[in-house]
């Protein structure tokens, strides 16, 4: 039996409706009815990395960082396909000097990360005590 039970449809044109357990996604290549795939992936991949980061930082004993923003940047290749994705993240806690192993930790963390291509894991930056 699956872990996971996706159930993805479309009807006509380039949009497809996804139900993930009790919940409904629209993703359209082409913008009209809901966010491109690409877009959609790089949300997912921030979407995941936020709360790896804070699991990461818990166990090095930063039980609240507060507000944590991340803007995302994908590039896309002349065939429109993810070579690059990069992430800025504000983190409202003062984590001065742990930065990098934070980083590292929520990276090992995240769900998303490990399934992408080395060549499309995240280049992060980290700013804290930003809010």
């Amino acid at each position: 039996m699956a872990d996971i039970n996706v159930t993805s449809t479309s009807e006509d044109g380039f949009a497809t409706t996804s139900r993930v357990g009790g919940f409904e996604l629209t993703v359209d290549a082409t913008e009209e009815e809901g966010p491109e795939p690409n877009g959609t992936l790089v949300a997912d991949y921030a979407s995941c990395y936020i709360p790896a980061f804070r699991v990461g930082a818990q166990q090095r004993d930063y039980d609240d960082l507060g507000r944590i923003e991340i803007d995302a940047e994908g590039d896309l290749d002349g065939d429109e396909d993810l070579e690059a994705i990069r992430f800025d993240i504000r983190v409202e806690a003062d984590i001065a000097g742990d930065e990098d192993e934070l980083v590292e930790r929520g990276e090992d963390i995240c769900h998303v990360h490990s399934a992408l291509r080395e060549e499309l894991h995240a280049d992060i930056s980290v700013e804290g005590s930003a809010f």
